[in-house]
This record gives structure tokens, sequence and C-alpha cells, in this order.
């Protein structure tokens, strides 16, 4: 079952000769459950399409549908909604907010959104991604692999329909990516949810279900690995 449908979507920058074209009619669709790979050389378009695909930054033409909704045909109220409630965002940076501790990182967009905690829902991410004991942390008391798992977190707390991680383990060392991968996938696998994640690590990509390469903001490949 299709959860997201991109037709012929192109960003541009800037214009004349300072013109760059991020995105150049990229069309593909992902299914519901899909875990989805996207690799590529800097400056391919990879961020972008990411940003694009998470309401972030609107295309200069083309189609996002999520779950059926054209997404940007929605005014940037509606847009603010759709970021909180279905799309969860993880970045390379962690962007915790550093007065806050782990629970309330995580409970976040939840608050933002104006809604009660699910209390039985914080209680599972917390003992999935074993941040138990370390809920009443701040983030300068966390190594950098549990920060990540914070931002997981939060990105989860809301049941997004589609999980975007761009670079997760960027920041990290071998051991604590794989981990932050193996969190991912469990919740792509335990929650059933979409994840499509950036990744220049060739050895993550070959665990998704599916990997897509860019190129100047063109797909250059798209296979599916194993179903």
């Amino acid at each position: 079952m299709e959860i997201l449908r991109i037709e012929n979507l192109s960003k541009i920058y800037g214009s004349g000769a300072n013109e760059v074209r991020a995105l150049n009619q990229v069309s593909f669709s992902v299914n519901k459950g899909e875990f989805l790979a996207i690799m590529g050389p800097s400056g391919s378009g990879k961020s972008t399409l990411l940003h694009v695909i998470g309401g972030v930054d609107k295309p200069t033409s083309g189609k996002v549908y999520m779950d059926g909704q054209d997404v940007y045909s929605q005014n940037d109220e509606q847009l603010a909604i759709f970021r909180r409630r279905q799309v969860g965002l993880i970045y390379q940076f962690y962007n915790l907010i550093p007065v806050l501790n782990v629970r309330e990182n995580i409970t976040l967009p939840v608050l933002l959104d104006g809604r009660d905690v699910n209390e039985e829902r914080l209680d599972e991410l917390l003992n999935v991604l074993n941040l138990k004991d370390r809920e009443e942390h701040l983030p300068n008391q966390l190594s950098g692999g549990q920060q990540q798992r914070v931002s997981i977190g939060r990105a989860l707390m809301n049941a997004p329909a589609v999980v975007l991680a761009d670079e997760p383990t960027g920041n990290l060392d071998s051991k604590n990516s794989q981990e932050i991968i193996d969190m991912l996938k469990l919740s792509n696998q335990k929650f059933g949810q979409t994840l499509i994640v950036i990744t220049h690590d060739e050895n993550i990509a070959l665990q998704a279900d599916r990997i897509m390469a860019l190129e100047d903001g063109r797909i250059i490949r798209d296979e599916v690995i194993r179903k």
C-alpha cells in the first residue's frame, strides 16, 4: 500500500547565473512500512529531497502526496500540523533543546500540538531506546549515541506515518551507528513506520529494503534489495 508519492518534483535555488537546480523532475513512490535508503554525493539533492518530503522546504514545482494528501495544497497552519503529526525528522546533529531533559525533549512535539502525553507510548519508547534510566538527564549529560536515541524518540513520539532521517549516524562511531540503525529498523518493524534514511554508509544502505541513488538532483538508481 502506497504511503508516499512524489511527482515531477523540482527545487531551484537562486536565479539566472546563480541558479542551482537541487532537484530535477524527481518521481517515485514508497509503500507503507518500507525502509528506503537514499545515497549520493554531497550536493546531489538528498537533504533537499528529505526536507521537501517533510514539509520543511516547499518545492519549486511538482507534487508530494502523503497518505493521499497533497502536502503543499495546505496552508501554513495545516502544514505545521502535518509536520508535527505525519512526519518524524531525525538530524545528524540531534537538534535537542539543551535546557530540556530526555523526557521533555521526547514529548515536546506532543506538547507543542496541545495534546496529552501518551504515557504508555513514552514508557515503551524509553525502554526500546535504553533511556529509562536517563529520562531526567539533560543533553550535555549524555553521549552522542544517547542524544541521537533521544532525537529518535522525539521523532517517534507522535507515531508519524513516515520517519525521515538525514545522516543519523554521521557523528557516531561504527558501534553506535549500528545501534542507531538497529533502533530505526526496530521502529520500522515494531511500529510499522515507513523509514527513509539518507546515508553515505553503504553498509547501512544495504540493510534497507530498497536503495535509491541521486546525482545532480536526479534519480540514477532505484533498486529493491529485499521484499
